[in-house]
């Protein structure tokens, strides 16, 4: 299971023209999916990324975690960070989990996440959508359930 995390001072998810996911400080998460990827995964990956320490404090350090800072959520499937551009100019996604377990494993991690914070919003599995956000730092981390 791959994400993609990004500090944000807020971020929206628009289809159709249409807003349907939106917070202020929070994390923009993108969510990638492998084909062996499992539940117990998806846990793994939530405690981490619920743990981690990318705020800053008052002294201008990273030393504070998304409850500190009372940050939402918005949550994104994101099939391409399974990407691979290792032959030709068009990406292959063969390694992206079938969007069944895709599926199945996004709505897990939305679980997982609501159960911890009182604002999460998401985008919709599978549709085109648009995100907008304003980075906070900029703040990026790419993490990798194989290397946690």
């Amino acid at each position: 299971m791959r994400a993609v995390l990004q500090t944000v001072k807020e971020a929206s998810v628009t289809i159709n023209g249409e807003i349907v996911g939106a917070i202020d400080r929070g994390y923009l998460l993108y969510l990638g999916v492998g084909p062996n990827d499992t539940k117990e995964e998806v846990a793994r990956l939530w405690t981490k990324i619920r743990k981690l320490r990318v705020f800053m404090d008052s002294e201008g350090k990273t030393n504070l975690d998304l409850a500190a800072v009372q940050g939402n959520v918005l949550l994104v499937s994101q099939f391409t960070l399974y990407a691979s551009i290792k032959k030709g100019n068009r990406p292959s996604f063969a390694t992206a989990a079938p969007p069944a377990w895709a599926e199945e494993l996004y709505n897990e991690m939305v679980t997982l996440v609501k159960a911890d914070l009182p604002d999460v919003q998401t985008g919709r599995f599978g549709a085109d959508m648009l995100v907008s956000s304003v980075n906070d730092g900029p703040f990026t981390l790419w993490i990798d359930t194989a290397e946690l």
